[in-house]
């Protein structure tokens, strides 16, 4: 361990240094200059810090008070030796962060009962804090196992949904991915971006609810056909509704919002521009994009200029313009989820 002695009195620095040589492994930094010793105070770190009350300049107190101002020295134990008895003394160096004293003429043995109960002290805080430490990171640890093991069920459940019209599932891969794209260069806060990313593959959960001969049907849908399939949002809301977990919530909002157009002609609800919520116009993007350049049972894919060309086209009616501007910023990471999630 490591104290600083901190005396304006070469002979003090000398006496002291050598009466802490008593206690065994004890390293000293001495100091005659209170200013030098709260320089070193900020690029290093004690165990103890002796400090005598009468000195130039300042103080044993004033330079106490700076000396837990330094962030790294809120609890490192601190005795002032004085020759004042004054009451008021000894409660302005206890506001000051001061731990203990020691009257002059200073006792030899009274300084190092003193000096020990003051390291023991020392050593229980850091043992506590380190103890501290690990069980934060142990807490963080298993946050983030339950929050990858959350988000793989949601995951896997959106394929199970996904895999009735898309054998391979990844549709909600690059769906997500388009959205993460877009809500960053949306410059949303991180936390936002990542939670898009995990909600987005639920987007169509409610399809489970929908019949095979519609979902799958080869051909165009009749007008009662497809007011079916706009049933979807509503019957994935409700699958994922009423949860605490603040991630399906999420997939909730974006489940029966992904379908509403800005210019208020959606589904299921005909909510109109910021009515609708960000992640349902954001998804929105990702949704149609991913829908027009993918193969389907009732279609083919769409070249990609094309799509592109129909985002552009219904920035400001189906789309947030703000969310298309977000999409073609680094179109190129755009390109490269798309060949990265098209197995």
């Amino acid at each position: 361990m490591k104290a600083i002695i901190v005396d304006d009195v070469e002979t003090n620095l000398i006496i002291f240094s050598e009466m802490i040589k008593n206690i065994g492994d004890i390293e000293t930094e001495t100091f005659s200059d209170p200013k030098e010793a709260l320089t070193w105070c900020e690029e290093n770190i004690c165990d103890l810090v002796i400090v005598d009350f009468m000195m130039p300049e300042l103080d044993g107190i004033t330079f106490s008070t700076k000396f837990r101002e330094i962030p790294h020295n809120e609890s490192i134990p601190i005795i002032m030796i004085t020759a004042l008895q004054e009451n008021s003394i000894k409660m302005d160096a206890l506001s000051a962060g001061i731990n203990d004293f020691l009257t002059k003429p200073v006792n030899q043995a009274e300084f190092i009962a003193r000096v020990k109960n003051m390291l023991q002290l020392r050593d229980a805080h850091k043992k506590l804090s380190d103890k501290a430490k690990w069980l934060a990171e142990e807490v963080k640890k298993a946050t983030r196992l339950i929050d990858e093991r959350e988000s793989e069920i949601i995951l896997r459940l959106s394929k199970a949904a996904e895999f009735r019209d898309d054998d391979t599932g990844d549709h909600i891969l690059r769906m997500a991915q388009y959205s993460y794209h877009i809500a960053k260069n949306l410059e949303l806060p991180e936390h936002d971006q990542v939670m898009i990313l995990k909600a987005a593959p639920m987007h169509d959960v409610g399809k489970i609810a929908i019949p095979d001969n519609i979902l799958l049907k080869p051909g165009k849908l009749t007008d009662e056909e497809f007011e079916i399939i706009k049933t979807h949002t509503v019957s994935g809301f409700n699958i994922l509704a009423d949860s605490e977990i603040e991630l399906l919530k999420l997939s909730a909002e974006i489940a029966i919002t992904h379908h509403e157009k800005f210019n208020g002609r959606g589904y299921p609800k005909g909510l109109k521009g910021e009515e609708i919520p960000l992640s349902g116009r954001i998804c929105a993007v990702a949704d149609v994009f991913d829908a027009l350049t993918s193969k389907r049972p009732y279609k083919e894919p769409w070249p990609i200029e094309k799509a592109f060309n129909l985002l552009k086209q219904e920035k400001g009616e189906h789309f947030d313009p703000k969310c298309v501007d977000a999409f073609f910023q680094d179109i190129e990471n755009v390109l490269k989820i798309k060949e990265q999630y098209n197995k």
